[in-house]
């Protein structure tokens, strides 16, 4: 069945409980007098409570009332926010610059207000050396403390080790700050149309951009150095 309500001609019951334009009440009325009003005032009658008894009616303009409840749930989808799994690949070996490269994205991810799924792989005869993966783990969680948390303890997972960090900061507020170091760099730029963007950007904390909803992300897995 269509969830459109009925308006003007295909209300088809003798009387209606009738809302004017402005929300006013107007009262029971014969359904050819609220369909008169409505011609009057050049807007539709639209049953907003069909299981009312009688139905309750009101004049309103139907097209513009369509529009901008598309507009609003439009508006609404775009603002509502959605947690993203990243993935992040280790080595148990892993050198330092490696490390702190990846240190890096998880920090990023984490700053967006996303989860992040640390895998640690282990080949050969690494996976005699659990505790290696343990160590690094814990290393990272420790490192990126105040941006996140352990939202899954490290767990072995066939020749894997996986560990989950959840952000501290919720998506909308990641999202919300981004959109106002966006809005700072904005008004700066055109208050200093001389300086570059660069100058600008060193000047604020790196803000998170807001990301668009999808199935759980993964990071392309990269082979590290060995140590």
């Amino acid at each position: 069945m269509s969830a459109e309500p009925r308006i003007n001609d295909r209300i088809r019951v003798p009387e209606v409980r009738l809302v004017g334009p402005s929300g006013e009440q107007v009262g029971i009325v014969p359904l050819a007098k609220a369909l008169e009003l409505a011609q009057e005032y050049d807007l539709d009658l639209v049953e907003v409570a069909a299981t009312a008894r009688p139905p309750v009616c009101k004049l309103m303009d139907y097209g513009k009332f369509k529009y901008e409840s598309a507009m609003k749930a439009r508006e609404a989808r775009k603002n509502q926010a959605h947690t993203v799994i990243k993935e992040m690949k280790l080595r148990p070996k892993i050198d330092p610059h490696d490390y702190d490269t990846k240190k890096g994205h998880v920090v990023r991810f984490l700053k967006q207000g996303d989860k992040v799924k640390i895998t640690i792989m282990f080949r050969g005869r690494e996976q005699s050396r659990p505790e290696l993966g343990y160590r690094l783990l814990q290393r990272l969680a420790n490192d990126v403390e105040d941006l996140g948390f352990i939202e899954s303890n490290p767990k072995q997972d066939g020749r894997n080790m996986i560990m989950v960090l959840g952000p501290h900061k919720k998506k909308t507020e990641a999202m919300a700050e981004a959109r106002e170091a966006q809005a700072v760099r904005k008004a700066d730029a055109k208050a200093n149309p001389g300086r570059s963007q660069n100058a600008v950007d060193e000047e604020l904390d790196e803000a998170p951009a807001e990301t668009v909803a999808e199935a759980p992300a993964e990071a392309p897995a990269e082979a590290p150095a060995e140590a």
